[in-house]
């Protein structure tokens, strides 16, 4: 099977040499008329640039390629590598032999290039050949003004003069308009890089839109994507679709896993699961991480596709592969996921995010002189998050000013911005080793960790595993996630103790409690492989999604949210729905939220729907207002028909698994109104109940609930009785006596009694009109002592 393949990759590469090679020679035979500069010493000799190659009659650039060259180029090799561990089975020897023929075959089969016009059209080129006391072993612009490209077909060009173009006019001026594409391409990407800046942001898309209209993939790519999510460009989903749609046709794995959102969403086309699984798949074997992982979580949950746990483990693993290489051992960014539905109940509460006033408060603290300040906010710098941008100039300096005032911590945040290097610290093993020796000679945990990577890795001093697991085990003993985590590494790959799987299991948990990327990552591998611990495909499917999630790609959560603040709804519901296309359980409930207000990006009609779906994926993956949202759109009829048990069953869910205060007191009130359920008052005060010992803010509409739920029980037992038959039943001379009528007179003479001698003392109280009151001597005493007449 190893050598049909190769065979027939070999004839593959034959083809397109031959097909190209008719190219060349069709448009040279156009291009006879065309008449050549003269290529003599004497000439001008401009551009001694040779930033071009002929690959099959065709011109690449060598400094320009495009992502999907080389995505295509990685392709390629991962495939080479793939029929290599096939042909392992084989001895060396026949291996050996297959590859000699095949090269063999090749060469034989590879074509010559001819030159076109000049003074020797049809000859082949001759490489190397002698310029300017150069050689050249491929072609050539040097010493012409027009860049085109070409070859001698000798080897001695001064002697011989016998040269021919390598292209033709019309693929030169294609290449040279690449090249231009090109290098606005990257000046706007590095306007876009260095700069911070909103007002340069949008110049550099200026050039990046330049670059675009030139057709140049990579510009089209960020063009689209910044017109799809109105970033620093003004969101227009058609001219995005548009552009997508012409990236996909040129096979740009980003433009098929965008057009497939766009696809799946229903944003500028119309809904169509089976065509986003279509493009996700194209976008997925283009090596697109962000559709891997889109379809892992499709096959996780069961969308478009049958449920697959072992497929979802396949594109899953994939992406986790990507994002553990690039994390650091501090563990990676902070992703910051705020829920829009609690940020609205209470502002900053829910979302962790720190407060300017706050953080200038910190600030002064820490120019005071506050060492608990400057580390805390050199933390926050170093890893960014709660508000706070990414900035080791800003962490360098407060660790450094806490580091003076003998702080072990800030000395050991020292070590590893030294040991892993960055734009602002250059890497030092020894300044590191120096710093996470002062700190864990102070009994630091980080620093007893560093210093235990510098005796595993052997940076700066000689490999010591016994000294490195005895750091680790004095690091994670005070409950450092780092210790902990390479401890874990050590047991697992028995380096300096006997292979332990058990321990190493314990570790790793350890850590991950700790929340560190790295420990999910190793967990997720012990689990999918069955390695020290009993096989299970849906915990390693959880674990690798939570890494993968963690992916530098979480940023667009808070892209998403600032959007949002900003008051530009449809920008955050674009950027979250596809985030929530990822599996993202807050972005499906904040894509929800959104649309529950009405977002205008979406039909009037269709928001509900659509808020509808994504609340019902983050209730399936455990967000209980998510559970609760979806009873509630049952109960009212928002975006499907009104069904009371669908919504019963919500609630029950709701109060079942997340014992949700808001879910019992809603299935109070449903069997209070006999509401998809038979009536119960009883049932439904034993729901208030235990919505008020739930939550004691559910304590006072309990309290209302239950003083209503009484007067309608009184008024029902009312209804229920017979007054008549009740009383004729009673026997008053056995109750009050065989005299009770006159006990019953005596009361009522006397309440009659009572009634007429306060109407009496009303009466008098009455004032008389002021004319007709006798006028009263002033030395007589005042009314109220005079006696009664």
């Amino acid at each position: 099977m190893g050598r049909r393949a190769r065979l027939g990759l070999v004839l593959c590469l034959a083809a397109l040499w031959a097909g190209g090679l008719a190219a060349a020679d069709e448009e040279g035979n156009q291009d006879e008329s065309l008449e050549p500069k003269t290529l003599s010493a004497d000439d001008q000799v401009k551009d001694h640039s040779t930033g071009t190659r002929v690959v099959a009659g065709q011109i690449f650039l060598e400094s320009g390629k495009s992502d999907s060259q080389s995505e295509d180029e990685k392709n390629f090799h991962s495939e080479e590598e793939e029929k290599e561990n096939s042909l392992e089975e084989l001895n060396s020897l026949e291996m050996a032999n297959l590859l000699d023929k095949d090269l063999e075959e090749a060469e034989i089969q590879r074509p010559a290039l001819t030159a076109i016009g000049g003074t020797a059209d049809g000859e082949p080129c001759h490489f190397p050949f002698l310029f300017m006391e150069k050689e050249y072993a491929e072609c050539t612009a040097d010493g012409r003004e027009d860049g085109r490209l070409w070859c001698a077909t000798t080897y001695d060009y001064k002697k011989d003069q016998k040269w021919g173009f390598c292209e033709t006019e019309e693929q030169s001026n294609k290449r040279r308009q690449m090249q231009e594409a090109e290098d606005v391409y990257q000046t706007g990407m590095k306007i876009l890089n260095e700069s911070s800046k909103k007002a340069q942001k949008k110049e550099a898309y200026q050039y990046l839109l330049k670059a675009a209209d030139m057709n140049h993939t990579k510009a089209m790519e960020k063009v689209s994507y910044a017109l799809l999510f109105g970033d620093y460009l003004k969101q227009n989903i058609q001219s995005s679709k548009e552009l997508l749609e012409k990236l996909t046709e040129e096979g740009s794995p980003k433009g098929q896993m965008a057009l497939g959102f766009l696809y799946a969403s229903g944003l500028g086309v119309n809904s169509s699961q089976a065509k986003a699984l279509v493009y996700y798949t194209f976008g997925a074997l283009g090596g697109n991480l962000i559709a891997h992982m889109i379809l892992g979580y499709r096959y996780w949950a069961g969308i478009g596709v049958l449920q697959s746990c072992e497929s979802a483990l396949t594109h899953y693993r994939l992406v986790a592969n990507h994002v553990a290489s690039d994390i650091s051992l501090t563990g990676g960014t902070v992703v910051q996921r705020i829920r829009l539905a609690d940020e609205v109940e209470n502002p900053g509460m829910a979302s962790g995010m720190l407060e300017e006033d706050l953080i200038q408060y910190y600030q002064f603290l820490a120019e005071k002189g506050d060492v608990q300040a400057q580390v805390g906010l050199g933390q926050l710098h170093l890893h960014g998050g709660r508000g706070v941008e990414q900035n080791h100039q800003r962490a360098f300096e407060y660790f450094n000013q806490a580091a003076n005032a003998g702080n072990s911590h800030a000395m050991a945040f020292l070590g590893k911005m030294y040991s892993e290097g960055s734009d602002v610290v250059p890497q030092s093993n020894e300044t590191a080793l120096q710093y996470f020796k002062k700190a864990a000679d102070m009994g630091n945990p980080v620093g007893q960790s560093g210093l235990g990577m510098a005796y595993l890795y052997g940076r700066g001093v000689p490999v010591n595993y016994e000294l490195a697991l005895k750091y680790f085990q004095k690091a994670a003993e005070q409950g450092w996630v780092d210790g902990q985590l390479q401890l874990g590494s050590m047991y697992y790959n028995g380096i300096g103790v006997k292979r332990d799987y058990k321990q190493a299991l314990k570790y790793f948990n350890l850590a991950s409690q700790g929340g560190h990327i790295l420990a999910f990552y190793n967990l997720a591998q012990m689990h999918a492989t069955g390695t020290g611990v009993m096989r299970s495909c849906h915990t390693a499917v959880e674990l690798f999604k939570n890494v993968c999630e963690r992916g530098r790609w979480s940023e667009r959560l808070m892209t998403a949210y600032n959007s949002y603040k900003d008051g530009d709804s449809n920008s955050a519901v674009v950027q979250y729905l596809l985030l929530a296309e990822q599996g993202y359980e807050v972005a499906q409930s904040n894509a929800a939220f959104i649309l529950d207000q009405k977002a205008s990006i979406v039909g009037e009609n269709e928001t509900y729907p659509r808020a509808l779906l994504h609340w019902n994926r983050a209730a399936s993956q455990g967000y209980t207002v998510a559970r609760i949202k979806l009873g509630d759109y049952h109960f009212y009829g928002f975006g499907t028909d009104v069904d009371y048990e669908t919504a019963f069953i919500h609630y029950r869910l709701a109060s079942e698994q997340q014992h949700s205060a808001q879910a019992m007191f809603n299935l109070g009130y449903m069997h209070e109104k006999g509401l998809g359920i038979k009536q119960d008052i009883h049932l439904a005060k034993r729901f208030y109940d235990m919505a008020a010992e739930a939550s004691p803010d559910a304590q006072v509409p309990v309290f209302l609930a239950l003083c209503k739920l009484g007067v309608i029980y009184s008024l029902q037992y009312v209804r229920e009785i017979n007054i008549r038959e009740i009383f004729s039943h009673i026997d008053m001379d056995q109750l009050l006596g065989p005299e009770w009528d006159l006990y019953l007179m005596t009361i009522i003479a006397l309440l009659l009694g009572t009634i007429i001698a306060y109407r009496q003392r009303q009466h008098q109280a009455v004032p008389r009109p002021a004319g007709l009151r006798p006028a009263v001597p002033q030395q007589e005493p005042p009314p109220e002592h005079q006696p009664p007449q």
